[in-house]
C-alpha cells in the first residue's frame, strides 16, 4: 500500500479528520490533504514523525504498510473501527438500539 493509503487508514481507525490531524501535528490542512491525494507527496522526516505519534502509529508504518506498534490494529480492522466510531457519534439511546441488533444479528449468524 502507498503512504497515502496507509494514512488514510490510520486516520480513519483513529476516527480523526484531516483539519483535526492538522491541528494536532501542526500541519496545514492543505499539507494533510497533499498526503492524503494518491499521487500526494511524502511528508519531510520530521513531519511523518509527527503524523504517526498523533495517530499511534510508526513512521515505518506510514511509509510501508509494516509493523505496526504494539497494541495498534491492522488496517483490516479499520472498517470495523469505523463503524464503531459512527455508533459513538450516536445518542445514546440509539447507539443500545444499534448495538442490540447487532447482537442479535450476530446470534443469528452464529448458529
Amino acid at each position: 500500500m502507498s503512504f497515502s493509503e496507509n494514512l488514510r487508514d490510520a486516520i480513519d481507525y483513529n476516527g480523526l479528520e484531516q483539519k483535526e490531524l492538522a491541528y494536532k501535528t501542526k500541519i496545514s490542512l492543505r499539507g494533510i490533504e497533499n498526503y492524503l491525494r494518491k499521487n500526494g507527496s511524502i511528508p519531510s522526516a520530521d513531519k511523518a514523525v509527527q503524523i504517526a505519534q498523533v495517530l499511534g502509529v510508526t513512521v515505518e508504518y506510514l511509509v510501508t504498510g509494516k509493523n505496526l506498534p504494539a497494541g495498534a490494529v491492522s488496517p483490516e480492522a479499520s472498517e470495523v473501527q469505523k463503524l464503531i466510531n459512527c455508533i459513538k457519534k450516536l445518542p445514546k439511546s440509539k447507539q443500545q438500539i444499534v448495538i442490540q441488533n447487532a447482537l442479535n444479528l450476530a446470534g443469528i449468524l452464529s448458529r
